[in-house]
């Protein structure tokens, strides 16, 4: 969860890259507030996020490393010992190896009584909390030595962490797990949110997320453009008002669902059920004839018509105002001669699941000339987004930002790259969904994002914010499915009631 409640300005959060917030702080101390009192800023704030989560502990340990992260944690040090708690202070570098502002701060906790003891390798951690000032931003190659050793006790530990700024061994640009990284409790970060606090492995290892700016938000920033936005819950309130009284369903779109190759019919079935559910007027859906009948069992509200392959689409395609293309589809001939029709097609597109496999082989050379388009969304998952791109998985995983940069850049329109912390890349940028859950992870949730994306299009939400809305919305329908029975078992029909819910909310403060 990210507390964000200090964030800068009222529009979306901005993500930076460790770079550009090392900028920032340069930029605060030329404007006149010395690095030292920066320092003190910033750990005063995490003092304050430790006591309001656990008001109850009377002893810590804190773990220092040699820059201005471990001087973070010396501050820190300073603070609890003059407030009568019992400070452990286990330095990875010794104080007279220390320069500079990490250098006062260790002596400003040596002089408030915090107890110091070089780190060793089986030492007795004793704090009922840890705090990790191991190691900051400013980290690239993989974690060795007395650090990886110290990061390795802390996890063991059992206790609860607080790390500083950012979890020691977390890459700030990724969220890559550089050998090993702190699984932390709470994280309090600074001056500006980093963008590797909220992709990757970052849902593993940051916990509760708190931003404090320190007071120092904005100044001379307006040239540093983010990396990437954090999605707002307010985000669907904005762009679905309520309906004018004289609605009626033609107002509403037309969207077709293509999918459901023989022996696949689910998929397409939870598409096109998402796509009503979120609000579309008229749902019509293609599929192998023998999925009719469920589909009419399961939701008589959607036209379904069944077709043997392309040639029986007839008038279907020209009707409809965006077509859904991908659930179920199958990589034969079936699926390739739909996926074909709807690229013929001037419509909006939603392309998922085998429409992907089957692009990532056109645009390999199969359909030579293949132009990017600009008015389809692609949904990948890491392991389509390689295929897409020529990539390993690993590849993908390890810097998700350049994958779906890249994705976007090769195929055009908007590309979400769906997982944890779905990334969604369009002609405004980058966005980050903060939402979901690890109930996602069944079988058809992607499915019902496809439908649910092409009910926004029908309703003529703009391709970018319909992507955004559609991952958001999918997202906190799962989180509000597993609040009320858990996690486990969550399947992907279950979420298309909640979002529902969510899509009739007008509150501006977005807290259904």
């Amino acid at each position: 969860m990210t507390d964000a409640s200090q964030g800068p300005g009222s529009g979306l959060h901005p993500l930076y890259l460790a770079d550009q917030v090392r900028e920032l702080d340069r930029r605060t101390i030329a404007g006149g507030i010395a690095g030292f009192a920066l320092m003190q800023r910033a750990s005063a704030a995490a003092w304050q996020v430790l006591r309001q989560r656990w008001p109850e502990v009377r002893s810590l340990t804190v773990l220092c490393g040699g820059g201005n992260n471990g001087g973070d944690g010396h501050v820190l040090a300073a603070l609890a010992a003059a407030e009568g708690l019992t400070v452990q202070r286990v330095l990875l570098r010794p104080v007279a190896e220390l320069n500079g502002d990490a250098r006062l701060a260790a002596e400003m906790a040596t002089a408030a009584g915090a107890g110091a003891e070089p780190w060793t390798p089986g030492m007795r951690l004793a704090g009922e909390l840890m705090v990790d000032a191991l190691l900051g931003t400013g980290l690239a190659g993989e974690v060795r030595g007395a650090f990886r050793e110290a990061i390795a006790a802390v996890n063991a530990s059992g206790r609860p962490v607080l790390a500083i700024d950012i979890p020691s061994g977390l890459h700030a640009d990724t969220g890559a797990v550089l050998g090993d990284a702190v699984l932390a409790t709470t994280t309090v970060t600074f001056i500006g949110d980093k963008l590797g606090l909220h992709i990757g492995a970052a849902a593993e290892h940051v916990g509760e997320l708190c931003f404090r700016d320190l007071g120092v938000e904005g100044l001379a920033a307006t040239d540093l453009v983010p990396a990437a936005h954090l999605l707002d819950k307010r985000l669907a309130a904005a762009w679905l008002p309520a309906r004018r009284r004289t609605a009626h369903k033609g107002d509403c779109g037309h969207a077709l669902v293509l999918g459901g190759a023989p022996g696949f019919g689910g998929a397409a079935l939870l598409a096109a059920e998402a796509c009503a559910r979120l609000g579309a007027g008229k749902i019509s859906l293609a599929t192998a004839p023998a999925h009719v009948a469920a589909s009419l069992v399961r939701r008589p509200e959607v036209m379904a018509h069944g077709i043997r392959g392309a040639t029986d689409l007839g008038q279907l395609p020209a009707q409809a105002d965006v077509l859904v293309v991908g659930p179920g589809l199958g990589q034969g001939s079936w699926g390739q001669g739909v996926l074909q029709a709807a690229l013929e097609t001037d419509k909006p597109l939603v392309v998922d699941a085998d429409g992907l496999n089957l692009l990532a082989a056109y645009f390999a050379g199969a359909e030579e000339g293949m132009a990017p388009r600009d008015n389809w969304i692609l949904t990948p998952h890491p392991g389509e987004a390689a295929r897409l791109l020529g990539w390993r998985v690993a590849e993908i995983e390890a810097d998700r930002r350049a994958a779906v940069v890249a994705l976007r850049e090769r195929f055009g329109g908007v590309v979400v790259l769906k997982g944890a912390g779905s990334l969604i890349a369009g002609p405004e940028g980058v966005a980050v969904c903060p939402f979901g859950n690890p109930g996602m992870a069944s079988g058809g949730m992607g499915d019902v994002l496809s439908g649910m994306l092409g009910a926004l299009l029908a309703q003529r939400v703009p391709l970018e914010i319909a992507a955004r809305l559609g991952v958001l919305v999918h997202a906190r329908a799962a989180d509000l499915a597993a609040a009320d029975a858990g996690e486990r078992g969550l399947l992907a029909g279950d979420l298309a009631s909640y979002a529902r819910i969510l899509v009739n909310s007008t509150e501006c403060d977005g807290d259904v």
